[in-house]
């Protein structure tokens, strides 16, 4: 069977990275006829297998918007429980980024875990449908971005990619059934590590490959010490988006204007304007508008609450209400002012996620033998943290945002910590036979 679209841009991604450091090798070098059907993959000393779904799960549009209505809503409540840790400062995360690694995780987990983080995940479909329906989304993304960019004017970029990957250790038994679905649905080529003896090097590989597929805009998705020899798989999604507004603001009408914070401070920012005809709604008495990239198939839709209740309107938005006022945009002339704004996160999400409802997940209980044949190796998986980092930057040309997600898998039980030992008192010392348990030599040290 011919390789699909999304495994080609699995094996020149996985390609790509072979190149990078010693700490994980890419996963595919060349390709060759594979006795059980699809992909057989070889690097200069490992093979993996990748086979293609022979009936893989169709999709439609329903599907995707259903994929989509539960993805806003499990962003929203991520969104307010991060905003609840630190009301006073700004956020910002890419939603899909961090549902696509999950999806790629929930892949390989069964029973109650897998129902634990269907239901915080807020995924409206399952098994092959669901792992289709994100698929098909990844699909219309990357096509929107070649038709933006066809029918944009010569010299004006638009870009929005997306990429995923998979980051396994050498020599665990993975199940084919579980690469396969990364594989068929989300282009995650199998690119192998060895976390166990050089974690550092593998983060490494990790982190370029966030770099380079982000225009490097994420270059520390995984924080130094965040992998060890415990780690036995990464599952990593990446996403980048560079577009033009249709309509670009004029620079010379950028003036420094007042804002007013959450706690009433008054600061002054670049406030960029302009005047033209945007779709926009006023839904008791909050304000919303939608500023069109190049292209038209993409847009910023900015929320405006009305004033004083920003708290109260955001602690009961759900994605349902959201929809209903995206739904009341209409075109209508009239002016625009925006801050000109740029924001870094970087989170760490496990206890969040937990808190949200998937608390097995990331517990010794949890049950990921859908990853791996487990009895092989006597050890159990669970997720040690979900990485993400993301950036944005918003000025009168356009949107340059980036993202990319983590979610590290290890064996159950933590590696105990390094220790530390400064010999700065009287010590006793020996020295003896160890076969025999001899002690040949005893003293102490009160006075070096």
């Amino acid at each position: 069977m011919a390789p699909t679209r999304r495994q080609t841009l699995a094996l020149a991604n996985a390609l790509a990275a072979g190149a990078l450091l010693p700490g994980c090798l890419g996963s595919f070098s060349m390709e060759k006829p594979n006795p059980k059907g699809g992909l057989m993959t070889e690097t200069p000393e490992k093979t993996v297998t990748g086979t293609e779904n022979p009936n893989p799960a169709s999709t439609d549009e329903k599907a995707i918007r259903t994929l989509a209505r539960g993805n806003t809503a499990f962003g929203l409540d991520l969104l307010a429980s991060l905003a609840g840790d630190s009301p006073g400062e700004n956020q910002f995360f890419s939603p899909y980024s961090v549902s696509v690694a999950l999806a790629m995780t929930y892949a390989g987990a069964r029973g109650e875990t897998r129902t634990e983080m269907h239901d915080t995940l807020l995924f409206p479909l399952d098994g092959d449908s669901l792992h289709a329906a994100f698929g098909k989304t990844d699909d219309e993304i990357e096509s929107t971005a070649e038709r933006s960019t066809a029918d944009s004017d010569e010299g004006t970029p638009f870009q929005l990619t997306t990429a995923n990957a998979v980051w396994g250790q050498d020599g665990y038994p993975w199940r084919d059934e579980f690469l396969d679905t990364l594989l068929t649905y989300y282009g995650a080529g199998l690119h192998i590590c060895d976390f166990e003896h050089d974690a550092d090097g593998a983060r490494d590989v990790i982190n370029n490959w966030a770099a380079e597929r982000t225009a490097d805009k994420i270059t520390d998705l995984l924080p130094e010490g965040s992998l060890d020899a415990m780690t036995r798989l990464v599952l990593t999604d990446a996403i980048y988006f560079k577009a033009t507004w249709d309509e670009t603001f004029s620079e010379k009408r950028t003036e420094r204007k007042p804002f007013t914070t959450l706690d009433g401070t008054e600061v002054m920012v670049p406030m960029m304007s302009q005047s033209s005809s945007f779709p926009y709604a006023t839904v008791d008495g909050h304000q919303l508008i939608e500023l069109p990239y190049v292209g038209g198939e993409v847009g910023m839709v900015v929320v405006l609450p009305k004033e004083d209740t920003f708290e109260e309107f955001t602690d009961s938005l759900d994605a349902d209400g959201l929809t209903t006022m995206v739904d009341e945009l209409e075109p209508e002339h009239g002016s625009i002012s925006l801050p000109k704004f740029g924001v870094e996160s970087s989170f760490e999400l496990g206890t969040t996620l937990a808190s949200l409802g998937m608390e097995r997940a990331f517990s010794s209980n949890a049950d990921f033998g859908g990853m791996a044949n487990l009895e092989k190796t006597g050890e159990d998986l669970r997720i040690g943290d979900v990485f993400h980092e993301s950036y944005i930057d918003v000025g009168e040309k356009g949107t340059e945002a980036a993202a990319a997600t983590a979610v590290k898998v290890v064996a159950t039980g933590a590696p105990a910590n390094p220790f530390e030992m400064t010999i700065d008192r009287p010590f006793l010392f020996l020295i003896r036979h160890k076969p025999t348990d001899t002690t040949l030599f005893l003293g102490r040290v009160v006075s070096p």
